[in-house]
């Protein structure tokens, strides 16, 4: 891995905005990105309290920060103060990449580009495939937006509440007029006749996330069907017991760290202006990840 860079009085400072991101991966995984170039910048973890986002804001403009990511529970709380919005932050209602530009802040959601482009490295073209996403969450709300922006033939979203996919799938419909967006509850029937309905089988839940990693959102008495892929937003552990099960039955998986890596690698080059070093950051994620166990944060 790449040496990093001493601090200097010309240091370009960017970092992550939540509450807690003691445990966040992005900092290793961005100073790793810019040691890596030689660029003389850093990527600090910025504890911000849910009544001082206002404040924290106007402290990295005031500070000269170039952007920083924004994480929960911040990434509809900034909305209001952004100068500009991309069409995916807008239309998903969240937040999580904000760059500093003139004095503006511009605000965008790189979690849904960061999904396909988890999806196209595991060659997996969402373009005419049926879905399902479980949960129906911010997580979610990205990934149904990245789905029908591919050109997903439907989505079903599947949640606990259906009330909340209702909400989620009526919200993102008039983005996406002629993309299937349906919902239903996340139950045991609902997922044991999915098998010929399905193609891709997402899970934007953090069920299975450390430390409860014997948790799962697919129940283990219904059978995960081999022809389906399944992919897990949850990155820690990186093969969940959800994934574990799919493999089991043989269907193919992608897991979440993928997609951690390019909504980073997007905000990078926001940033930057330069294209990302991938393979450095996966590295400095996989690294942090077997030094010892953390939550996750972004």
């Amino acid at each position: 891995m790449a040496k990093l860079q001493s601090l200097t009085g010309k240091t370009s400072l960017v970092g992550v905005m939540g509450w807690p991101v003691a445990h966040s991966l992005s900092p290793a995984m961005h100073n790793a990105a810019f040691a890596e170039l030689g660029l003389d910048w850093a990527y600090v973890p910025l504890p911000v309290r849910p009544d001082d986002v206002e404040q924290a804001l106007k402290g990295l403009a005031a500070l000269n920060f170039v952007g920083t990511n924004v994480t929960v529970p911040h990434k509809q709380a900034v909305m209001r103060y952004m100068d500009e919005l991309s069409q995916a932050a807008r239309i998903t209602g969240a937040v999580n990449t904000i760059h500093l530009q003139d004095g503006k802040f511009y605000g965008y959601n790189t979690d849904a580009i960061g999904f396909l482009n988890s999806l196209k490295e595991a060659n997996c073209d969402p373009k005419g495939l049926r879905a399902a996403v479980l949960g129906a969450g911010g997580a979610a709300r990205a990934v149904v937006f990245a789905l029908a922006r591919a050109g997903a033939d439907s989505v079903i979203v599947l949640n606990r509440t259906a009330e909340r996919g209702a909400f989620l799938v009526d919200d993102l419909a008039a983005a996406f007029p002629g993309s299937h967006l349906t919902f239903a509850a996340l139950t045991l029937e609902s997922l044991a006749v999915l098998d010929e309905k399905i193609d891709l089988v997402v899970n934007s839940t953090s069920v299975g996330m450390h430390p409860h990693i014997d948790a799962s959102p697919w129940p283990a008495d219904v059978p995960m069907p081999a022809r389906v892929i399944f992919c897990d937003l949850v990155y820690n552990p990186l093969e969940t017991v959800f994934l574990a099960r799919a493999r089991a039955a043989g269907a193919a998986t992608i897991d979440g760290l993928g997609m951690l890596v390019h909504q980073g690698a997007y905000a990078f080059e926001k940033w930057t202006g330069q294209p990302a070093p991938i393979e450095v950051m996966r590295q400095a994620c996989l690294t942090n990840l077997k030094g010892g166990d953390k939550e996750i944060s972004d």
